[in-house]
């Protein structure tokens, strides 16, 4: 596989890829829309993909909506937000079946697409705004989901841990928002929010099956406004800083919990846009990627100090981030030996065994994502997000080339930033107070 096999054409604010293959029986579409992570849009970002799948000028309602995605075949309309770095992505997706293998020749791939379409661009208003009743549905709804982070401990203790490590910095915010905004996000000025990021943000249209691209060019320009299509490509401006440790930050908070979830944040000062991008994956598969790392083995297995312990990645920050469940009053224990296995990484203390395995488990899950439409997207944007242009065939090669000197190298430039701790109430003396 090349990067080629995912052809890009520009076509005014959009960049429209296509990867034509006839070994999908399905044909996937995606929309992605770069914004800011920021305090100023953060919430009103995160609610959009909702208010928009609630009904569109075409099918007004969300029972005729479901009605049309059931015509097409069972269509899955799908959307929501996450964050790369600091830009705070909205994602749309359709999943179609491909009209060859139906007996019924009918254009699904024109009816889907357009489909898509009506969602992005032709959204049901009134009075100059979103329909109101679905925006407070879908803002109880929202914060629903906000408040229930603190009912799933080990996702709380994620996000407590990156607000700690990255204060004052946009990647501490959740990608879901933030609860003092709702009040003051209404039908109209929400609706003026969305026309605001349909002409100034970026968006990349992705379209993975047995099609070509002529057609979806053809499609699409059928389908969208002349004016959406003809508007300048505006990229998001990003301000990232990656500050040098001087301290480790230890933080505790106290839940009402009976495990004790322990995460620990690094700086890598390595993100997908470096040359040590490949040896920073295998460092993380090294150190806590797989069943065979080094924390699962030390902390879990042999030490038996805690239920889980894995590391992991985020490719556009530059941070690494540890997470374990243990027993509460095994805190000081677990994060000695924790730091023990960040000191040998450093030491080079890399056995071929580990490398070779760590090597193989990696490139298989590369290999896996050739086959999944919705990982070749997600690979594909992100490869574009840090203008590394990489395939997954460079991805491959350049995993089989790092040495082990390579992984210490990287090992060498990773910094402990932020120790959190979330325990319960009591004041056990052998935990972290």
């Amino acid at each position: 596989m090349t990067y080629s096999q995912f052809e890009t054409i520009s076509l005014g604010n959009l960049r429209v890829h296509v990867y034509s293959s006839p070994k999908f029986k399905t044909t996937t579409l995606s929309i992605l829309i770069q914004q800011r992570l920021a305090p100023d849009v953060l919430t009103k970002t995160a609610l959009l993909p909702n208010v928009m799948q609630r009904g569109t000028a075409s099918y007004p309602s969300t029972l005729s909506l479901k009605r049309k995605l059931a015509d097409l075949y069972g269509a899955i309309l799908f959307g929501d937000v996450y964050k790369r770095g600091e830009r705070h992505i909205i994602q749309f997706g359709l999943e179609i079946a491909n009209e060859q293998y139906l007996q019924e020749k009918e254009s699904l791939l024109q009816a889907g697409l357009s489909f898509l379409c009506n969602v992005l661009t032709e959204p049901q208003i009134e009075n100059n705004g979103f329909v109101e009743s679905y925006v407070n549905q879908e803002k109880t709804i929202l914060k629903q989901k906000i408040e229930s982070l603190r009912d799933d401990k080990i996702r709380y203790a994620a996000q407590r841990s990156m607000e700690e490590m990255c204060k004052n910095e946009p990647y501490a915010l959740f990608n879901h928002g933030r609860l003092e905004d709702l009040p003051n996000i209404g039908a109209q000025n929400l609706y003026t929010y969305y026309q605001e990021v349909l002409n100034t943000c970026p968006i990349d249209i992705y379209c993975v099956g047995n099609v070509s691209s002529e057609e979806i060019l053809q499609l699409l320009e059928k389908r969208l406004p002349t004016d959406f299509i003809s508007a300048s490509r505006n990229p998001i401006q990003i301000t990232s800083t990656t500050p040098s440790v001087k301290d480790v930050k230890v933080v505790v908070d106290r839940m009402d919990v009976k495990q004790g979830k322990l995460n620990m944040g690094c700086r890598t000062h390595i993100t997908a846009s470096d040359p040590e991008y490949p040896a920073l994956i295998m460092y993380n598969g090294i150190l806590g990627g797989f069943p065979h790392s080094k924390l699962f083995t030390n902390v879990r297995e042999k030490a038996s100090l805690a239920y889980y312990a894995s590391s992991s990645i985020e490719s556009h920050k530059g941070l690494l981030t540890i997470q374990s469940g243990i027993e509460i009053g095994n805190y000081e224990k677990a994060v000695a030996i924790i730091k023990e296995q960040l000191e040998a990484m450093k030491q080079g203390q890399l056995s071929e065994n580990e490398i070779n395995q760590t090597k193989a488990t990696i490139s298989n899950q590369f290999r896996e994502q050739q086959d999944r439409p919705y990982d070749l997207i997600n690979f594909h944007f992100h490869s574009l997000l840090s203008g590394t242009h990489r395939s997954l065939s460079d991805m491959l090669e350049q995993i089989k080339g790092v040495r082990k000197e390579d992984i210490q190298k990287v090992a060498e430039k990773v910094q402990l930033d932020t120790i959190y701790f979330l325990r319960d109430q009591g004041g056990d003396p052998h935990a972290k107070d």
